[in-house]
């Protein structure tokens, strides 16, 4: 049985990737140093960027839900780590559209999910310093697919 998300993603996208897609390879199969550089950015994605904004939707938003009190610090120490991860992003997305390259990959999207909860937070601002993630999530959310998967899991019919 699979387990972990980036892992069922890999999977799911193999297993139903055709040869006539309409380009879209999410992982870059058959581009070893591409495929290289989308599980590097998953990496950085998976034990730098999630851990930072995982920590912080708990203390916001589960913490409360469970009748606790968020620990500010906790929050504060975790939006400093997501801020350096973010000027690592900026630097990156200088150079390239996206963060594996110059076309979306699973790198980019793997990011989604908790980002999505995360911007809808007080401490959302921390993006505003960094222009150029900034408008690489503008336009990770203007994708159809995307919007369709942000109606889900805010309870909107997509």
């Amino acid at each position: 049985m699979l387990f972990q998300s980036r892992t069922i993603s890999r999977y799911v996208l193999r297993k139903y990737r055709t040869p006539d897609d309409d380009g879209t390879n999410l992982l870059r199969d058959g581009d070893l140093q591409g495929s290289a550089l989308v599980d590097a950015w998953l990496d950085v994605e998976a034990l730098q960027y999630e851990p930072a904004v995982h920590a912080v939707f708990v203390q916001h938003r589960v913490v409360p839900s469970l009748g606790g009190t968020p620990d500010e610090k906790a929050i504060g120490e975790n939006v400093e780590k997501l801020r350096k991860v973010l000027e690592v992003y900026e630097a990156r997305l200088g150079e390239r559209r996206y963060l594996a390259g110059d076309a979306v990959s699973l790198a980019d999207l793997s990011h989604f999910p908790y980002t999505h909860y995360f911007m809808g937070m007080p401490y959302a601002a921390v993006f505003d310093a960094f222009p150029r993630v900034r408008a690489w999530w503008q336009d990770l959310v203007a994708r159809p697919a995307v919007r369709k998967v942000a109606a889900m899991m805010d309870g909107r019919s997509g």
